[in-house]
C-alpha cells in the first residue's frame, strides 16, 4: 500500500519509498504489449490496468494478463490507484496520439513515460514539458537506444576523462521502413533515438545542416546526411535512412577526443576503445551467458531504470532519458527540417524549454 505521504513526498531530492509502484498501460497495440511484460516481470511494479480506444483489443490484452481493461483514460485514473502511466498510442509519425493522454496523466499527478517522439508536433511537446514542470511530475520519454551497458560504459570513459576534450562524433541509424504516411516520417519517427545518444555523449548540439533524398520509388525523405556543431565546439555527423534491410546492423556510434576514441556497434553488442600512444584497444562484448538476449530487452532497461528512479525519489528535474531530453533531440529534427527546406542552410537549434538540468 502507497503511504500517505507519497503525494507530497515523492518528488524530493532522492528520497527513497518504499511501496509497490502500481503501473497503468494507454495503447496496447505492439509496443504497448512490450510496456506490460516488462512491468509485469519487474518486481516492485504491479500492473494494474491497460486502456485503449479499440475496446475489443483492451479487453484481450487485459485478460490475457489478469488486469483490468478501459476505454476511457479518465476513468481509468479515478477508479484505480495509479503510480506511473505509459503512453504507448501511436498516430500520425508516431506521435500524434501522445499529446492528450500524457497531459491528462499529468493533470492527475501521474508521473509518465512516453513513447517517441513525444508529439509529431513541437508545440505540443515543448507544451507537455512545460506542463510536467508546472505540475511537479517526472516526464520520461522511451529513448531506449542509451539504455544499455555499452552505452553506460562509453559515458564512463567521457566522464573519466579517457577520450579528453571531445572532438567529433559520428552517428548512424538506419534500418528498412517502407513507411510513405507523411514527408518528415523517416526524421521524426526515428531519430530520436539517434539524436538522444549523440546528446547523451557530446551535449547541447547549436546549429545544424541536413541534406536528404528520396530512394527510388518513394515519396518521402527517406535517407538524411545532417551536420551537427555542438555548444562545446565539437562537431558531428548524422547518417539516417528508411532504405536499408534489417537483417544487417541498423546502428554504429563513434566518438573521439584528444585523447582517445571509442566505437559501439549495433546499440549494445560491443563497445571498443582506442586510447591515443597505444598500440592496445579495449573491447567490452555483450555476454552470451549474461548479457541482452537482444533488441527487445532496450526496453525492459529503460523502463526499469525509470522504475527504479521513482522508488528512489530521484526529482523529475534530474531523471535520465527525461520530457526535456526528448524535446531537445526533437528541436534538433526540426532544425534539420528547416536546413533541408532552406536548402541546406545553416540552422541554429531552439533550445528555450530544453534547459532542465
Amino acid at each position: 500500500m502507497i503511504n500517505a505521504s507519497r503525494e507530497t513526498s515523492k518528488h524530493l531530492s532522492h528520497v527513497e519509498v518504499d511501496y509497490m509502484i502500481k503501473a497503468a498501460v494507454v495503447g496496447v497495440n505492439n509496443i504497448g504489449k512490450i510496456h506490460c511484460r516488462y512491468y509485469q516481470e519487474h518486481k516492485d511494479v504491479e500492473l494494474v490496468a491497460v486502456c485503449d480506444l479499440n475496446g475489443e483489443l483492451a479487453n484481450s490484452v487485459a485478460s490475457e494478463l489478469k488486469v483490468k481493461a478501459y476505454t476511457d483514460l479518465r476513468v481509468m485514473l479515478a477508479k484505480e490507484k495509479i503510480d506511473v502511466v505509459s503512453i504507448a498510442t501511436g498516430g500520425i509519425e508516431n506521435g500524434s496520439h501522445h499529446y492528450e493522454p500524457a497531459m491528462i496523466a499529468m493533470e492527475a499527478g501521474k508521473d509518465i513515460i512516453v513513447e517517441k517522439p513525444l508529439s509529431n508536433n513541437i508545440d505540443e511537446a515543448r507544451e507537455m514539458v512545460e506542463f510536467a514542470r508546472k505540475k511537479g511530475v517526472r516526464l520520461a520519454c522511451n529513448l531506449n537506444h542509451r539504455f544499455v551497458p555499452a552505452a553506460y560504459k562509453a559515458k564512463e570513459w567521457i566522464d573519466n576523462g579517457k577520450l579528453g576534450s571531445l572532438l567529433f562524433i559520428n552517428m548512424k541509424l538506419t534500418i528498412g521502413n517502407p513507411n510513405e504516411s507523411t514527408p518528415w516520417i523517416h526524421m521524426r519517427a526515428l531519430h530520436p533515438h539517434s539524436i538522444d545518444v549523440i546528446r547523451y555523449f557530446a551535449g547541447d548540439i547549436r546549429r545544424v545542416q541536413a541534406f536528404m533524398t528520396k530512394a527510388p520509388g518513394r515519396t518521402v525523405w527517406s535517407t538524411a546526411s545532417i551536420n551537427l556543431e555542438f555548444e562545446s565546439g565539437a562537431v558531428g555527423h548524422l547518417t539516417g535512412s528508411y532504405d536499408m534491410d534489417n537483417k544487417h546492423p541498423i546502428e554504429y556510434c563513434e566518438v573521439a577526443g584528444n585523447r582517445g576514441r571509442f566505437t559501439i556497434d549495433n546499440v549494445f553488442e560491443n563497445v571498443s576503445f582506442y586510447p591515443h600512444n597505444s598500440e592496445e584497444m579495449k573491447v567490452v562484448r555483450n555476454s552470451v551467458l549474461r548479457g541482452m538476449n537482444g533488441f527487445n530487452e532496450t526496453f525492459k532497461n529503460r523502463i526499469n531504470h525509470f522504475i527504479n528512479e521513482i522508488k528512489d525519489g530521484v526529482p523529475p528535474e534530474q531523471i535520465d532519458g527525461s520530457g526535456a531530453d526528448a524535446l531537445a533531440a526533437q528541436e534538433v529534427i526540426e532544425a534539420a527540417i528547416q536546413s533541408h527546406l532552406e536548402n541546406g542552410a545553416v540552422i541554429e537549434v531552439n533550445k528555450s524549454l530544453v534547459k532542465e538540468k
